[in-house]
């Protein structure tokens, strides 16, 4: 189970840095470095969201 653990951290600190990503985009003419750091963190954030699904859903040994 530590590594749920460790997953549900990791989600909660990326969930952070999205909020911090898009406090940075500007309301019109998106840069593309600030968008690619919000789309590596979303699709992250989705990768581990997935993994902790997994964890949950199977059963323990």
């Amino acid at each position: 189970m530590e590594d749920l653990v460790k997953l549900e951290q990791r989600l909660r600190e990326l969930d952070e840095e999205i909020r911090e990503t898009r406090k940075r985009l500007p309301a019109h003419s998106t840069k593309p470095p600030v968008m690619m750091d919000l789309l590596a963190l979303e699709d992250e954030y989705d990768i581990i969201l997935e993994k902790i699904k997994k964890l949950k859903a199977s059963p323990a040994a």
